[in-house]
């Protein structure tokens, strides 16, 4: 018996197309798989299975910054590291909670 099934038709950027599928294929997953686990995901989520935001002005990695932010990053470490008195956990977590969300 053949399942009841009905077809998607959505309009992508081809670079996106060609990286997704590059990467669902070493996967193992077929397009249409991916989006039968994206439906069902929805589904059982009652909404999307990821929460949209944008992403962070300032980059959370060090791999990700140019040479000049990193250098400005890390300066701003030592310089906080011979701070009277020095920070602590709490107040540093805070800035973490306040510039990265985190």
């Amino acid at each position: 018996m053949m399942a009841n099934t009905s077809a998607v038709y959505a309009r992508i950027d081809a670079d996106l197309k060609s990286n997704a599928e590059s990467i669902l294929s070493r996967l193992g997953i077929t397009p249409s798989g991916a989006i039968q686990m994206l439906y069902s995901q929805i589904v059982l989520q009652n909404g999307l299975p990821f929460v949209p935001k944008l992403p962070n002005e300032s980059p959370v990695a060090a791999g990700a910054m140019s040479h000049a932010m990193l250098d400005q990053a890390l300066q701003a470490g030592v310089d906080s590291i011979s701070q009277e008195p020095p920070l602590s956990l709490e107040a540093f977590d805070a800035e973490l909670k306040q510039e990265f969300g985190i």
